[in-house]
Formats: C-alpha cells, structure tokens, sequence
C-alpha cells in the first residue's frame, strides 16, 4: 500500500465543480490538499468536457450564469480570459414542427393550426370551468392550469422521458412548485411580446420573469474551468489522483484524522492522511464506504439516482440547425434532447465543414438502454436523426457513446428522511467530515449551487467551526435562469425534482 505523504489538511472527495472549488480556495489560502477522482482522465463531473477525435462536447450542456456574485467573481477569477459570449436558442420539436421556447404566441398557433390551436383553447377554457377537485397527481395538475390537450403536447412526453415514471405517477406538489406563477394568459402575453420583439430583458419590469437570451460558456467547455482549476492546485504544491476510487473511510477518535483508503484503476490502494474530509461522492457510495459503517447507512442505501447517456455524433455539415439544444417531445422516438456543440461553441468543433450533436437519453442504470453496446447506440441516434428530419444518416461520419451514471438524484418519498438520517448522525459523530454538491448531499444542485456549498464549507474550515449552513443553499423555488447574473450575495435558486406518488 502507498502513503500519500506525510498528511494533509483535507482530503477531496471527486474532482468536480463542488471538489475542486473547494480545492482552489483551499491552495488560495495555503492549506494543502489531496484530491482523489475516479475517472482516469477527465476532471469536473457532470460539468466536464469530453474529447474525440479532436471534437470536444459537453455532457448535458452547462451555461455559466448565477444570480451569486461571489461565484461569478471565482468564474472570472479561475478562468478570466476564456469565456464567450453565446446567444441562447432552443425548441421544442413535436410532431415534425419546431416550437420556439420560451413559446411564440403567433408561430405556435400557426405551428398547432387552426383546428387544433380551437382544441387548445377549449380544452383549457372546459379545465377552468370544470377543473378537477380532487387533483392527484402532475398530470391533473397541469391538465387543470392548462388543459388536457396542451398538457399532452407540451408537458407529458418530455417529462416522462426525463424522469421515468409517468405523469400520473408524479405528485402535483412538484408541478405547483416548478411551474409556480406560470399561467397561460401570462405565458401568451409573452409570447405575443417575443413575437413582436418587445421582450428583449430577463425581466420586463412587472414581475414576470422570462428567460435569458444570451450566457456565457468557454471556449472549449465548461472542463475548461475545471482544467483550469485543477492545474492551479497542483502549481500550488497540491495533488489530484486521477484514476483513485474512494475505497475506505475512517476516522481515528484519538486524534481526530482520517484515513482516506482509494484504489487505483489497477487495484493498488493509496493511503490519504487528513484533519478534514470534503466529499461529492455519492451519499449512498460514502455511507457504504465509511468505517465503521454508519446507523444511518441502511437509509442511505436506499437513495436513488436517474442517469443518463449521450451519444455524440459527428456530421457533415456547416449549420445543421442553430439552436443550443432542442427538447424532443415526441414519443415515436426516445431521445430526449440534443444539443448541437457548435452552437455552444464553434471552438469545440476541429472541422468547420463538421458539426457535433449530442444526443441525450435518460435511463436507469439497470435498464436496456445504459446497457447496449455503443455501436448498437450509435446506429439508433443515427435512425432517431432521419426520422425527426434533422440529417440524413450518410452524413454521419462517427459517434461516441459517453455514459453518466447517477446525474440525478431521485426525490421519492423516503429521499428526504433518509438524506436528514445520515446528516444528522455524521454531523453528530464526524464534524470534520464536509457533505458537498449534487450528489454528495443528494440535492439536485446547479453547478452554482454546488459550488456554494463548497465555498461555504471552505469558510467553516477556516473558521474552525460550523458557521455556515450548506444545506440553505438551493431551498427556494425561484427560476434559476431569470433575473441578473451576480446580482445577489447568497444563492438559493432551486431545480425541483419530481416525487412519485406513494402506492
């Protein structure tokens, strides 16, 4: 077994956004860390950019926009002469049409045509009139506030296809709080104001927020920024292990370290000595790996995540669409969305007679799709592609499958009982073990919002106390993407996940 130096002050689970925040801050302040990740190439997590072939993509496509300005300021600070300035498109494709989203009002009357757009309108105008009392579920929910036939269109394919259950399996407390003060009279008014061209504010000054027509992103992708802070710690005398899964972690009561155990891709065991540990592994993957296990860990076992796959695919062409992304909700074919890399950035493409897309699939872990071959991938994303109309399969010169397992972190009804179960008991018995990001605190954070958690998590350890609650980050309901970027000091901008109904 190999001894990772003579000690360090903290010990970094993962290297994505929260771990290396994290990491930064620490090396700015002159602590010294150790940083494990599992992956053997690729730093940032979810928010990396992956490479082939010289083409670079993102994986699930990340803008950088926060209402914090403490975290523009460390974007601009890790990263100051990299970003672009990209404007933002994307729409909604069903049934061989492209909607416009944020909709508008006279291209989706046209779109729907005059016989459908009259059910539209008679559908919501029976659901105000007749609305459902006993609401159960999304689905009633929606179909109240908008009418049965725009529910269908608009709201039940994609969200099916993202979250794995269907509509009626959701609960409608998730529906009330992500579509919070979102009517169709308001959503029509906006969309008549976008059509003419008199919307062009995140918000226009009476309270109704709309989304951003423009963000920033680097050049290269956001691994960009991870790259960037990662060479920072190890120019400042810090390590990160590549290629280094958490195996063991243990705390010695006589003297308050820990023993971080992490084995290589090749199954040699490192050794890590820490007075503090930050993790962003996984809630249930750190309870199973903690010795001795914790009372709560049979809790923590029980957490959920959805995942999801991106097949990329390189086409001939030098403008296959211009949006950023294009939701797919239509259900004759399974992908998701796809996100078209040049529109991102054309840094990231290699070929200007090339373009990237990228298409996304949601899935289990344990499910046919996670589990079929890349080339059987590929050839679907290929058919997927001629049937939605947007290339022509001879035009496709490669693909690559690239898997993320654990993206999401499933809210049923046992997540919040059992995520309060462990945190309390590690709190109680291990206040120098640090819970950060998306899934190390099993909170379905923004990159920003992970980030937040780390930067104040950093400031308890320097504090030598618990004088920041990370657990207040990401608690309100409010629309990340409207209002103005570092506008505000602290962050609380929630992504609602949906909870099934209980059997």
């Amino acid at each position: 077994m190999a001894y990772q130096g003579s000690g360090v002050d903290v010990a970094i689970i993962g290297a994505g956004p929260a771990g290396l925040t994290s990491a930064y801050l620490l090396t700015k302040a002159g602590y010294s860390v150790t940083i494990i990740e599992k992956d053997p190439i690729y730093v940032g997590g979810i928010s990396r950019t992956v490479e082939h072939d010289g083409y670079r993509f993102d994986i699930g496509g990340h803008r950088f926009f926060s209402k914090s300005k403490e975290v523009v300021d460390l974007w601009n600070e890790i990263l100051p002469d990299d970003f672009i300035q990209r404007p933002r498109m994307s729409r909604i494709y069903y049934e061989g049409k492209f909607y416009s989203y944020p909709l508008r009002a006279f291209e989706a009357l046209g779109n729907l045509g005059l016989i459908r757009s009259t059910l539209c309108m008679a559908s919501y105008l029976k659901s105000r009139v007749f609305p459902k009392k006993d609401v159960a579920n999304f689905q009633d929910w929606v179909s109240n506030q908008f009418g049965r036939k725009l529910f269908s269109i608009f709201f039940k394919t994609y969200t099916e296809k993202v979250w794995g259950m269907q509509c009626d399996e959701i609960s409608a407390d998730w529906a009330a709080q992500r579509i919070k003060g979102l009517s169709l009279g308001s959503a029509v008014m906006d969309g008549l104001k976008r059509s003419l061209g008199l919307n062009k504010k995140p918000n226009d000054g009476m309270g109704a927020k709309t989304l951003l027509e423009s963000f920033r992103y680097p050049r290269k992708g956001p691994g960009m920024m991870w790259e960037a802070a990662r060479d920072f710690v190890v120019a400042g005398g810090n390590t990160v292990l590549m290629d280094h899964a958490l195996h063991q972690l243990s705390e010695d009561v006589s003297t308050g370290r820990w023993k971080v155990l992490a084995k290589r891709g090749d199954g040699k065991m490192v050794e890590i000595n820490a007075s503090h540990v930050i993790s962003s592994a996984p809630m249930r993957e750190l309870a199973s790996r903690l010795h001795p296990m914790p009372k709560a860990a049979v809790n923590a076992l029980d957490l959920k995540y959805r995942d999801f796959l991106t097949v990329a695919v390189m086409v001939k062409s030098k403008d296959l669409f211009p949006d950023n992304w294009i939701y797919i909700h239509d259900p004759s074919v399974q992908v998701g969305r796809i996100q078209n890399f040049r529109s991102w950035s054309p840094e990231m493409i290699p070929n200007e007679d090339m373009v990237c897309v990228g298409l996304e699939y949601f899935c289990f872990e344990d499910d046919g799709l996670w589990s079929a071959h890349d080339e059987d991938l590929v050839n679907l994303a290929k058919m997927e592609l001629e049937l939605l109309g947007l290339c022509n399969p001879d035009d496709i010169a490669g693909g690559v499958v690239v898997r993320q397992e654990k993206a999401y972190p499933v809210y049923d009804d046992a997540y919040a009982a059992n995520v309060q179960a462990l945190r309390s008991e590690l709190a109680e018995t291990h206040p120098t073990l640090h819970l950060v990001g998306r899934n190390g605190m099993h909170k379905y954070n923004n990159q920003d919002h992970a980030m937040m958690t780390a930067m104040l998590t950093v400031k308890n350890i320097q504090a030598g106390e618990i004088v920041h609650d990370v657990w207040c980050v990401n608690e309100d309901a409010e629309y990340h993407e409207a209002g103005d970027e570092g506008a505000v000091e602290a962050l609380k901008s929630e992504r609602m996940v949906p909870r099934k109904i209980a059997a």
